[in-house]
């Protein structure tokens, strides 16, 4: 694994293997395969994160030097890769593992990975909003969530389009070997993390064209984001959505498979064809142990190998 702090890329240990124990250890760092962590300073945020970028197996290799690859861009970024990362607990969605066993099966066509870190947990953030410094809700909501405690009167998730298009993808595209364009760039995430994804789609139409969505938190405001959304046709061309039955009780009034079905019939009435999304509804709660076990369907949905 290496890391790029100001320009200088530090080898921090060499690609660790491919292979691991499903379930690791106590206190055992997960990460895995040809992975680069960059410090990216945001001027949209004000603020420092990691981007953490998986690289598909030859791609140093000289017969590739002039390869070009698809990219898909992840939101919250530590809990990808590693569970010495994780936010929310020693979980994570392995991410590595599943790229690199899909690839090696011809499965998902070779693809490089970014996992973009968020701005840290909520409660630990100690907001300091002239400076636009914050966590992870102040970045991923494009308004405020009135179940959020402690509450956030005022966030920033409007700005997340252009951090995206004007900071993360121009320093991607000008370090890696990248192809361009909607059919070779996907977007997703989870919970805030899909809010902030299908706000994205519609601010910035044409950029992915691929996006996966998982137990999306599109409730916020009073489902703004639906109402936003619904007179556009101008969708992906791929889009996954995922959630588990188990994420909410049974007796709470959200619950995120309807949630996810009300987001596809509103794509049917604005013209998406089923043939361009997937749903995959499974048992699972809502966290990484969850996303992790859907995300190989998401993957060979999203980037399937062609022949």
């Amino acid at each position: 694994m290496r890391c790029l702090q100001g320009g200088l890329l530090l080898v921090l240990a060499g690609s660790v293997s491919a292979q691991r124990a499903s379930k690791p250890a106590a206190g055992r760092c997960t990460a895995t395969g040809d992975l680069e962590i960059h410090a990216l300073r945001s001027e949209i945020f004000h603020n420092t994160r990691q981007l953490r970028v998986l690289l598909p197996a030859g791609y140093r290799d000289s017969a590739n030097a002039s390869r070009r690859y698809p990219v898909l861009y992840l939101n919250d970024g530590q809990n990808l890769f590693d569970v010495c990362t994780a936010i929310f607990g020693p979980k994570e969605w392995q991410v590595d593992e599943t790229a690199i066993r899909l690839i090696a099966q011809g499965q998902v066509q070779p693809l490089i990975i970014v996992g973009i870190d968020n701005a840290g947990r909520h409660e630990a953030a100690r907001l300091q909003e002239e400076r636009r410094v914050g966590s992870r809700p102040n970045e991923y909501l494009p308004w405020p969530d009135s179940g959020l405690d402690p509450f956030l009167a005022v966030v920033h998730g409007m700005d997340y389009p252009r951090f995206l298009t004007a900071e993360v993808m121009p320093f991607v595209e000008g370090h890696y070997r990248v192809k361009t364009g909607p059919d070779n760039t996907g977007l997703g995430g989870s919970s805030y993390g899909a809010l902030i994804t299908l706000y994205v789609i519609q601010h910035v139409p044409g950029v992915f064209g691929r996006v996966l969505i998982e137990s999306p938190s599109v409730y916020v405001d009073d489902y703004h984001i639906l109402k936003e959304a619904a007179e556009r046709r101008d969708w992906p061309a791929r889009l996954y959505f995922g959630a588990g039955t188990d994420e909410t009780p049974a007796d709470s009034p959200l619950q995120l498979p309807a949630d996810v079905h009300r987001v596809v019939a509103l794509l049917e009435r604005n013209g998406v064809g089923r043939d361009r999304i997937l749903v995959n509804i499974t048992p699972g709660q809502h966290n990484e142990d969850a996303w992790a076990s859907r995300f190989p369907t998401a993957l060979a949905f999203l980037f399937p190998n062609r022949p």
